[in-house]
């Protein structure tokens, strides 16, 4: 799932051709508020899959993982044109570790101590198991090795759902190296471009081979059967593929965006996770293509009418808040469980999303925003100090929870045959 990116400032208008090879994609004009209301989306659409009301909704993390490669790359390569092919590379990771970490150590611990206070035993030992891999990014991984299977045990997992965190920071981890080696010269764009196509479809064809007929998690949690989303997300920000979208009308632009918000959301209708086979032979590529289109033609026309709906407060407002939405919101569905709200259906996904807005809002105001924006020790060697204490401090919470005793919930037997 999915994390909002720290890109402030992204092109109202690309940019016509220039006699400069090096331009960058994106130019310092007004930050498009479009970009923002799809994520508003997506974490919408996410939630109501996880609360059993959207059969699709799990699609949103494909939307975030476009829009993730999107944001990110046309960075780095405002960057490399800024620099003459120089990206610096701690300063990108320094400003990912900013923005995503702080967050997520905060939900890691609360979590943590939420379910050994409330959790079953299954919960605090599978939250104890998970832990070390989720803060190492590579939960996904490790479900993988471990056969959770997601499609039917993931409500075992207060963790679950990090898997696709771990999948966008590998992807911040190795995208910039390749781009240090591939943005540079007079064809820097051209040869990202090239890159990351290549990769966008060698991506689905290891999805096809390795898919599972009968458990989808191995290429549904994959690194490598996933990267397609982030390339084709990072194509669509390269200057040959906005030079082509620059061609575009802002009035054909918008009619093309109408035309695949109807067919994205149509889909997201008839997708129904693991039961819908043609998702990993095909579908989910041709689905994030669609969605990788869709940002490039509203980056061109963000006036058009489906920009001014995606750029509505409320969804904007729920974008902002999506990172921290999408942290929170899972360990809070499976804490808030039937027995202990009395509650089932749209009435406890009410209350569910509304406390889940409420420390997603916590989150953004007390721990992301301050470290983000205001907080100078944050930065530097300070910052890696503190991040390095942070670490320390979730390995000493972890060691401290105790671990439930194997069959403490289960029956005896020998007290079953005693007699």
């Amino acid at each position: 799932m999915p994390a909002q990116t720290s890109h402030r400032r992204i092109h109202r208008r690309v940019p016509t051709p220039s006699a400069t090879p090096a331009s960058p994609p994106a130019s310092a004009k007004p930050h498009i508020g479009p970009l923002d209301g799809l994520r508003g989306v997506a974490v919408a659409a996410v939630l109501l899959f996880h609360a059993g009301h959207f059969g699709g909704g799990f699609l949103g993390v494909d939307l975030f993982f476009v829009l993730s490669g999107f944001l990110i790359t046309g960075l780095l390569l405002k960057e490399a044109a800024a620099g003459n092919g120089r990206i610096d590379l701690v300063a990108f990771w320094g400003r990912r570790a900013r923005r995503l970490l702080p967050a997520l150590a905060v939900m890691v611990s609360g979590t943590l101590l939420l379910v050994w206070a409330f959790g079953s035993s299954a919960l605090i030992r599978n939250a104890l198991d998970d832990g070390p891999w989720v803060v190492a990014n590579l939960a996904n991984w490790h479900f993988i090795a471990d056969k959770m299977g997601y499609w039917n045990s993931a409500d075992t997992r207060v963790f679950s759902h990090l898997w696709s965190i771990a999948v966008e920071e590998q992807f911040y981890l190795f995208w910039p190296l390749l781009l240090v080696l591939v943005a540079r010269g007079r064809n820097a764009g051209r040869n990202v471009a090239v890159v990351a196509a290549a990769g966008a479809l060698v991506s689905p064809a290891l999805m096809i081979d390795l898919t599972d007929p009968i458990d989808t998690t191995r290429v549904y949690e994959g690194t490598d059967t996933r990267a397609f989303s982030l390339l084709l997300g990072a194509l669509v920000a390269t200057a040959p593929a906005t030079r082509a979208v620059a061609r575009l009308g802002e009035h054909v632009a918008g009619w093309i965006s109408l035309a695949l918000v109807c067919g994205i959301g149509a889909y997201w209708v008839v997708a129904d996770g693991e039961k819908s086979p043609s998702l990993f032979q095909g579908g989910m590529f041709l689905h994030a293509l669609a969605a990788a289109v869709l940002i490039a033609c509203l980056t061109r026309a963000p006036g058009s009418h489906v920009g001014r709906v995606l750029g509505s407060t409320p969804l904007r407002w729920t974008g902002l808040l999506s990172y921290s939405l999408y942290l929170w919101h899972w360990p809070i569905y499976l804490l808030l469980d039937e027995e202990r709200l009395g509650l089932s259906g749209w009435g406890r996904t009410t209350v569910i999303v509304a406390v889940s807005v409420a420390a997603a809002v916590l989150s953004k105001f007390l721990v992301e925003d301050p470290i983000r924006f205001r907080a100078r020790w944050a930065r530097g060697r300070t910052g890696a100090v503190a991040l390095l204490a942070t670490f320390a401090a979730l390995a000493a919470l972890w060691a401290v929870i105790p671990e439930p005793h194997g069959g403490a919930a289960s029956v005896d037997i020998t007290q079953l045959t005693a007699g």
